[in-house]
């Protein structure tokens, strides 16, 4: 590995910006959970009706995912640090208006503005890891710390959603994120180092930019609706049609362009190829793993929503254990045999987690496949960033973030609706216990069909070389 000292001042500095970096990680995750336990709140107090309060969700995450390739180009382009306080800033404002929101569609656009805040915040704090701490085990422990930071923002917010919305009702959780990102905003001026002076000059590639920003709008909103509305419904034919258009356009532009968007070459990179498809099985099994719990627990089980949160410690706990350990063996081991062990782990605690979905289970019986699960999914969470960071340049740090949290978020939509597709059937009609059983036999067919495809993660973890390369890249922070 690259001994060069690095340029941005004292480790203790450095440490202070990891700790920054980290705590806009939690503000993220955060967000992830805490609408969840006061959409039925939000729906009452703003006149929802069933159909619609479900865009309360969807909103932020179609334009997150839509967002996210932009948000990492502009991260390499327009400056880490730069992007990322503006990122703050938008979602801090966004969530204030969400707070004030006085109708559904005020409500609903400030989600979708939070979610393009998000799309640049996601990309612009990993990328900056990636600049200012070198490849090797130094960047590999402040990815474990950053993922467990994620970790712990999911329970957060859980917890927080059901105590905030309890004591001060449902706006209270969009001002929260007000006050943290304020924090953040403050924070930054003094500890993220300043963005490189840019030497050369590069063109935006705008028509790059809009074409696949639309396309992978509508490709996440057609992923997100299709299961509601039906993949025959004429906006979800539409909207797959169109967004085949979009990024085609792209390709094609892409393959075109002196100064592309998202060079094509990045792809020749092995190791982010394979993080790329990583990130997506693991959102597509792992990340859909929430959800089923979120059934099991309130619908089948009964749980309160505070009760809901408190039971997620258990998992978060055993994930945020997982990344520690994760950066350890990325420390020791090959890349490839730290991403093979933690699908074994996964797969292993995912089986488990079927036999304790039944109507009136203890949730101790549960409590084993938790810990295992979560451990795998915290060492694939670290090592799979760790190996779609190796060996890219750091003025391309953002662009290869947005691209590997892009098929994150794409694959998160495609296992949700594959899996409750695969869960839910033969449940329409059924009602009281009978709903119940049913709930329950598909969430058990769900984790069946989760730890199947976490096969698929090892399958593509033996893409990866046996070793990664010890040295930085060319152009990389030391």
């Amino acid at each position: 590995m690259s001994s060069t000292p690095l340029p941005f001042g004292a480790h203790r500095s450095l440490s202070w910006s990891l700790a920054l970096l980290a705590f806009a990680q939690l503000i993220y995750s955060l967000d992830i959970n805490i609408v969840f336990v006061a959409l039925p709140e939000i729906g009452a107090g703003l006149g929802f009706s069933g159909q619609t309060l479900q865009w309360v969700v969807s909103a932020y995450t179609v334009f997150c995912g839509g967002f996210l390739l932009l948000g990492g180009r502009a991260a390499d382009l327009l400056g880490q640090r730069r992007m990322f306080i503006f990122a703050l800033w938008l979602y801090a404002l966004s969530s204030l208006v969400g707070g004030l929101a006085w109708s559904p569609a005020v409500i609903v656009i400030a989600r979708a503005v939070q979610g393009i805040g998000a799309a640049l915040l996601f990309p612009s704090t990993l990328s900056l890891i990636n600049r200012l701490f070198a490849e090797g085990p130094p960047r590999n422990r402040a990815l474990a710390i950053w993922g467990g930071a994620g970790a712990s923002g999911l329970t957060l917010g859980s917890l927080a959603g059901g105590v905030l919305t309890s004591a001060y009702g449902w706006p209270s959780v969009f001002f929260v994120n007000v006050l943290l990102a304020a924090i953040a905003i403050v924070a930054a001026f003094f500890v993220i180092p300043k963005d490189a002076p840019r030497i050369e000059r590069r063109s935006f590639d705008l028509p790059g930019a809009l074409t696949v920003t639309a396309g992978a709008t509508l490709l996440v909103y057609a992923l997100v609706q299709g299961p509601e509305d039906g993949w025959r419904a004429t906006p979800i034919v539409s909207a797959l049609v169109l967004a085949a258009v979009f990024l085609l356009a792209f390709a094609v532009i892409e393959s075109r362009s002196r100064d592309p968007l998202m060079p094509v070459r990045l792809f020749g990179n092995r190791s982010l190829a394979a993080g790329m498809a990583i990130t997506f099985i693991y959102m597509g099994t792992f990340g859909a793993l929430p959800y089923f719990l979120t059934v099991l627990f309130q619908s089948v089980q009964g749980y309160s929503a505070l009760q809901t949160g408190l039971a997620f410690i258990v998992p978060s706990l055993a994930i945020f254990s997982g990344t520690q350990l994760g950066a350890r063996l990325a420390n020791r081991l090959p890349m490839r045999t730290t991403l093979l062990a933690g699908f074994v782990v996964g797969i292993l605690g995912t089986l488990a987690l079927a036999p304790a979905a039944f109507v009136g289970a203890p949730y101790a019986y549960i409590v084993p496949g938790l810990v295992v699960s979560g451990i795998g999914q915290g060492i694939v969470w670290t090592a799979m960033w760790i190996a779609a960071a190796s060996g890219v340049a750091h003025h391309e740090q953002g662009i290869a973030s947005g691209m590997a949290s892009t098929t994150l978020n794409v694959g998160n939509a495609i296992g949700i609706a594959v899996l409750v597709a695969f869960a839910h059937r033969g449940i329409g009609g059924l009602q009281g216990d009978a709903l119940r059983d049913g709930l329950a036999i598909g969430s058990q067919h769900a984790f069946y069909l989760a730890a199947a495809g976490l096969v698929l993660g090892l399958a593509v973890s033996l893409a990866l070389p046996r070793r990664t390369a010890c040295a930085a890249p060319s152009g990389a922070a030391a």
